[in-house]
């Protein structure tokens, strides 16, 4: 049973690119990868703009406040960079032999990823609170639509990272269900033999071998019959 756990197959496989991209986790993934550059592009290319034409300060169009923008930026690039990094370990968590291992990456992913969904609900509702008390200016209204596809593609990204954790809770339920298994149907001691099948009912039986039936009645000679001599 070792490395034939936590949502994968026995390590040293083949892998399939093919069966890897289709697979529920690999599909999230490549999902919330995107919606992070969505996010962080939207913010760093469009909800920057000038204060006036005289002044080429720039400002964040969410109320003119920095943290708005900052935030949202920061947890786009968190998120990307953490996509690629998972996206690496799912391709190549099947080559992990020690189940010990796989159990801290199944347990770090769904850390991570309930972190990030976590963070991603706090910038949903900070950006979304932010663009409601925006007084809308002929400035602000030139960043409009990229700060409105930052704020919903945040609301996206909870979902497809709460999909994430939920998929890893559930690698770590599967495998802790085959550590447990794997401890109840094999010894511990590398040296103890497995243990034999059973046969017949498993009652030994105490009665002694009897020969066939009617061989106790037949004798060489029978009674009445003799040898003819020549």
């Amino acid at each position: 049973m070792e490395g034939a756990s936590f949502g994968a197959g026995r390590a040293g496989g083949a892998i399939d690119p093919l069966d890897f991209l289709k697979q529920l986790q690999t599909i999230l993934r490549l999902t919330a990868w995107i919606f992070s550059i969505v996010v962080f592009g939207s913010i760093v290319n469009e909800c920057y703009v000038n204060k006036d034409s005289q002044n080429p300060q720039l400002f964040c169009i969410f109320n003119n406040n920095e943290s708005a923008c900052s935030y949202g930026i920061a947890i786009g690039i968190i998120a990307f960079f953490g996509c690629i990094f998972f996206f690496v370990v799912d391709l190549y968590f099947q080559q992990i032999s020690s189940v010990k291992d796989r159990k801290r990456v199944v347990l770090l992913d769904l850390g991570f990823s309930g972190f990030l969904s976590f963070l991603w609900f706090v910038a949903f509702c900070f950006l979304a609170n932010q663009w409601q008390q925006t007084t809308m200016t002929k400035r602000v209204s030139q960043g409009a639509d990229a700060a409105r596809a930052a704020i919903t593609f945040s609301f996206f990204s909870i979902i497809v990272w709460v999909a994430l954790a939920v998929k890893a809770l559930q690698r770590y339920r599967l495998g802790t269900d085959m550590s447990l298994f794997a401890t109840d149907q094999f010894a511990t001691d590398p040296n103890a033999a497995y243990p034999g099948y059973p046969t017949g009912s498993g009652i030994e039986s105490t009665e002694t071998y009897q020969s066939p039936p009617f061989t106790e009645t037949l004798d060489a000679n029978p009674k009445g019959y003799q040898v003819p001599a020549y």
